[in-house]
């Protein structure tokens, strides 16, 4: 399966282009609770490293260095392939599927 582009820095991820990252939108509206890992909070753990924004539902989860790897458990729950982070200033995106960064 793909993995979250912050531990895969190195490890063969590409920028090129994928239909997925052309399909996306660059945002979509997030789905409450919106200040923090969806999933996390509903086991009442705040142990997030960074949070991760699917951009086919708006579901917030948290990256593959947190405890919970939320984000990629959303994508093999769902099939939905292109998050974004949700961290302040950045605005990158990820596609599971074709492991590609855009």
């Amino acid at each position: 399966m793909g993995s979250d582009p912050q531990t895969a820095q190195g490890a063969g991820v590409t920028t090129a282009t994928c239909p997925d990252l052309e399909q996306a939108p660059a945002d979509v509206a997030a789905t409450p609770p919106d200040d923090g890992c969806a999933d996390c909070l509903a086991a009442g753990h705040h142990d997030w490293v960074h949070l991760r924004l699917c951009l086919t539902c708006g579901h917030i989860g948290c990256c593959d260095s947190s405890p919970g790897r939320h984000a990629t458990a959303h994508y093999e729950a769902t099939g939905h392939p292109v998050i974004r982070s949700y961290q302040p200033g950045e605005e990158w995106r990820w596609c599971f599927v074709h492991e590609s960064m855009g």
